[in-house]
């Protein structure tokens, strides 16, 4: 009878484990952006097939309306634009998407990020996918969807979507409602309630309520909604007591930069753990931070290694989900936790 009992015991013990593990989840950031050109199918490919449950999708708009799967809302830091298009340049030196057409856009090659030092191009992390090798494109939108949606098909999983509004006031002051045409294509490819596997995040706060009480409802849809925040400064009521209950009026989680769930003060003997997590919790919104990288210098100074990293906001800080450019290392995190 006591075999018994402690079998049973064992069985809780690991059942309760295995949802733990389940209801936690992994983002793949710019895909498998660690290992492949950030943004790149191929690297959305790599994110699939290592086990990530939501891929994510920034996304910008073309001259010619068409929507596009990139970081920044310039071209310049990851494709070869200034060579291939010297004088088409802002005044501030920079290569704007939104002032190339998607033909212009599909002359282009992608690659890893790099920043002009001394008039040359230096790799951002230099151990990641070699600069300027291999053959690699801008993907739209479409192309994106089609590709994890022909893999959940094909493969029989349901890995989700996660794109970024990027920088919606600035399409705006271009004269693009870059926000409807990105509901209007999710619509189009069935993610229309909260239910699905989408999340849809933006870092403003006005656009995230103008999605809630205009264009969502306009396109007759209701998905997840993400606040991202990136500090304290933008939305300081954010970080008031009440301020996750106020926001949960319009959003269904939050995405804060990883420095506002553990402070970047803490240690390894002494570690800061913010209210945020608590309070989001609290107020019924999901907490997804942002970015858990492994390249050398990116540990913060408390975590003696990257699992550790990931115990101490999955378990200790209690967040739901992590955005992560290296996405298998969290996989095999969670299934061994």
């Amino acid at each position: 009878m006591r075999l018994s009992l402690i079998s049973v015991s064992l069985l809780c013990s690991l059942m309760t484990m295995k949802t733990l593990s389940v209801e936690k989840i992994v983002i793949a950031h710019r895909g498998a952006s660690g290992y492949l050109p950030e943004h790149t199918l191929a690297a959305k490919s790599m994110a699939y097939a290592m086990g990530a449950n939501y891929i994510e999708q920034d996304v910008v708009m073309t001259r010619d309306d068409v929507l596009i799967v990139m970081h920044d809302i310039t071209l310049d830091r990851t494709t070869d634009v200034a060579e291939k298009f010297p004088d088409r340049s802002r005044g501030d030196g920079r290569f704007y998407a939104i002032d190339f057409t998607l033909k212009e856009i599909r002359s282009l090659s992608a690659t890893e990020g790099f920043r002009i030092q001394g008039g040359e191009k230096v790799q951002g992390y230099k151990n990641r996918f070699p600069m300027n090798t291999s053959s690699f494109g801008v993907p739209t939108l479409e192309e994106e969807l089609e590709l994890i949606q022909g893999l959940n098909r094909s493969t029989g999983k349901d890995v989700g979507i996660y794109p970024e509004i990027k920088q919606p006031e600035f399409h705006r002051d271009e004269g693009k409602d870059i926000s409807s045409e990105v509901v209007k294509l999710l619509k189009k490819f069935g993610y229309t309630t909260k239910d699905h596997k989408v999340f849809l995040q933006t870092f403003s706060f006005e656009e995230l309520k103008t999605l809630r009480n205009e264009i969502l409802p306009e396109a007759g849809i209701d998905i997840n909604l993400i606040q991202l925040i990136g500090s304290e400064s933008r939305y300081p009521w954010m970080f008031e007591r009440d301020g996750m209950e106020k926001l949960a009026g319009f959003a269904d989680g939050i995405g804060p930069a990883k420095g506002l769930v553990i402070s970047s003060e803490s240690t390894t003997s002494n570690l800061e753990i913010t209210p945020l997590v608590s309070r989001a919790h609290s107020a019924g919104l999901k907490v997804h931070p942002y970015t858990y990288r492994m390249d050398p210098g990116q540990l913060p100074s408390y975590a003696s290694d990257f699992q550790e990293l990931l115990r101490q906001h999955y378990f200790e800080a209690g967040v739901d989900g992590i955005f992560t450019d290296f996405p298998d290392k969290a996989v095999e995190f969670l299934e061994a936790n």
